[in-house]
């Protein structure tokens, strides 16, 4: 899903800094709704829009080192620091998703599933959200282009409700019509017939796929040709770079059986 909506943690994203901070903590659970919410105070002393150097640049804090993709622990989490994680999409500073081409959001892709296999296999991680937040206007700190990812000790409620209510593309796109965007081999990808936002688009495969580890390699390089095209599509409609919000909803990792869970 690409659209304005953030994860249920009280925080906005894109963070770095050279000194770690304390495990974020205020845990609260809405008594009506039952959504469990991260509320960080700490995360807003984080640097803000750094002037001097970017930590992703190669040499930097973050990446001492050349890299093509890189992860490491969020220094300043929104839950335990083993519990958040960023995740660097190039080396270079300038870049968009869109602008790393084909082959370089392979690579993303290929390191996003290495980490959602890593810390699904937790016993203590029930699931693992993907996501990346784009612009200063919904949060990111930092230009450098970058996701995160959560490993969180259970469903978080927009993903539990989706997951409950049996989401399938068929139900939304099948009669997309003019809402419908475009294809990549086995991806399709619409605007949501009952969209909450002024822009949103939803990409799935047709066939289903619980999760991103169980895309063969044709379905990872539909994924990044669709990415890329659609990300891309999305700066040109406005002749700039549009901030957005985008999450990988997938299978949980808490044990059970989603025979229904399917990937988008």
């Amino acid at each position: 899903t690409i659209s304005s909506d953030p994860p249920s943690t009280n925080s906005s994203n894109g963070s770095r800094g050279s000194v770690s901070a304390p495990p974020a903590g205020d845990v609260r659970v809405d008594p009506y709704l039952g959504t469990v919410v991260h509320v960080v105070g700490t995360r807003q002393a984080r640097p803000n829009l750094p002037s001097t150097g970017c930590p992703f640049c190669p040499g930097g804090l973050e990446a001492p080192e050349p890299y093509d993709v890189r992860w490491f622990k969020n220094r300043w989490p929104a839950m335990h620091p083993d519990r958040c994680e960023v995740v660097l999409y190039t080396s270079q500073h300038d870049a968009t998703f869109s602008s790393l081409g084909v082959e370089g959001a392979r690579k993303v892709i290929g390191l996003w599933t290495e980490r959602f296999t890593e810390l699904g296999a937790r016993a203590d991680v029930d699931y693992v959200l993907i996501f990346e937040n784009r612009g200063p206007e919904v949060g990111a700190t930092i230009a450098h282009p970058h996701g995160q990812i959560y490993a969180y000790d259970h469903v978080p409620d927009r993903q539990s409700r989706l997951l409950a209510a049996g989401w399938r593309p068929d139900d939304d796109a099948i009669d997309a019509g003019e809402r419908h965007v475009v294809d990549h081999g086995g991806w399709s990808a619409w605007v949501p017939v009952a969209a909450t936002f002024p822009v949103a688009l939803t990409l799935a495969p047709r066939e289903r796929v619980p999760d991103i580890a169980s895309l063969d390699e044709a379905g990872r390089t539909d994924l990044a040709t669709m990415l890329v095209d659609v990300l891309a599509r999305l700066d040109r409609l406005y002749g700039m770079p549009v901030p957005y919000m985008m999450w990988l909803n997938q299978r949980p990792t808490d044990g059970g059986d989603w025979p229904g869970a399917w990937f988008n």
